[in-house]
């Protein structure tokens, strides 16, 4: 039995053809879904600085003026 298309092509090299492709596809999403993890990792590292940036800023203002109500309870 003849497997060969007209074009000169078997059904196994179109069947080949079309699974490279969707493996360069899924390739291709795979690569955007990873260029997107390391943006929203950098917005997080970046997050994460700034809170940390601020909760340092609120412990100095505390040790430099304790809150009215620990002053209280001290004197």
């Amino acid at each position: 039995m003849d497997t060969m298309e007209p074009h000169g092509h078997g059904m196994a090299a179109d069947l080949l053809t079309s699974e490279v492709a969707n493996a360069r596809q899924r390739i291709h999403r795979i690569e955007l879904a990873l260029q997107r993890t390391e943006e929203m990792l950098a917005e997080n590292l970046a997050l994460c600085s700034r809170i940390r940036t601020a909760v340092e800023a609120a412990d100095r203002l505390v040790k430099m003026d304790p809150p009215s109500f620990e002053r209280r309870r001290a004197g």
